[in-house]
């Protein structure tokens, strides 16, 4: 199978400290890759958002909420800023509103939890919050549940509470000095989540050093997550994100041109 067609990206404007606003809008990622998967996130899921991804073979949305807030800038101007709304009700109210939607948008697939460690450290988090989220996921049509995992938070008790309700775990290295550990990473992964599909996280921006990702590292984990592709180990790969193309474009023109490559 060419490597495109397992292929998402991140679809949508965020906002992180060094990086500045892109010109890049929703919907143009998946056209700049090459690849039919869209995770929308960091907007509203509204009909009309939604419809700006009419064009994309499938998708997800974001339902722990990335919300924006007015704000003030340090020279007193009027700007926007973002948080997460990360409280359990509000990621199951945002699940059944995804679910309803969806069937009014056939290329929805799927609910995206992002940084599922805030919804389970919640302080209204319980151990039943990820099974009333699934069933909200699921009221009005058959969505997959996908929930990002860090490779350095394998080993936290929470998520028994999820195993039995996750269907693809977006998994993610969050520091790039540890790409070469990919592959013994995915297996660390596995053994947590026996069942579940791994898509993979490529990282466009080193969040942690805030910086682009050198280009020999990505090169190298792109080539370990096509080896795992190939083995059976990893059904996916998510880039993030279509906002820091323009940002980045060294990093993305090699992602880009090693998808079409392979």
């Amino acid at each position: 199978m060419a490597m495109a067609q397992s292929g998402w990206v991140w679809e949508g404007i965020g906002f992180d400290p060094g990086v500045l606003p892109t010109v890049y809008g929703v919907g143009e990622g998946v056209g700049y890759f090459g690849v039919p998967g869209a995770n929308f996130i960091f907007h509203p899921t509204t009909r009309t958002n939604l419809a700006k991804l009419a064009h994309a073979g499938r998708v997800t949305a974001d339902i722990s909420k990335w919300v924006w807030f007015e704000t003030k800038a340090e020279t007193g101007r009027f700007t926007f800023a973002q948080t997460r709304d990360d409280a359990p009700a509000t990621v199951a109210a945002e699940a059944e509103k995804l679910s309803l939607l969806s069937r009014e948008f056939p290329n929805v697939v799927g609910a995206y939890i992002d940084d599922t460690f805030g919804v389970a450290q919640h302080a209204t988090y319980t151990t039943d919050s990820p099974r009333r989220i699934k069933e909200a996921v699921r009221r009005h049509a058959p969505l997959d549940l996908w929930i990002v995992v860090y490779t350095h938070e394998l080993d936290k008790g929470y998520w028994d509470d999820w195993i039995d309700g996750v269907d693809v775990v977006s998994l993610w290295i969050w520091d790039s000095s540890n790409l070469p550990k990919t592959a013994e990473l995915v297996a660390q992964c596995r053994k947590r989540f026996p069942k579940q599909r791994i898509n993979m996280g490529i990282y466009i921006r080193d969040y942690s050093k805030s910086a682009p990702v050198e280009l020999a590292m990505l090169e190298a984990e792109l080539d370990a997550i096509r080896r795992l592709m190939k083995a059976g180990d990893v059904e996916s790969y998510g880039i993030l994100g279509a906002c820091l193309i323009d940002q980045h474009p060294e990093q993305a023109e090699l992602i880009r041109d090693y998808i079409r490559g392979h």
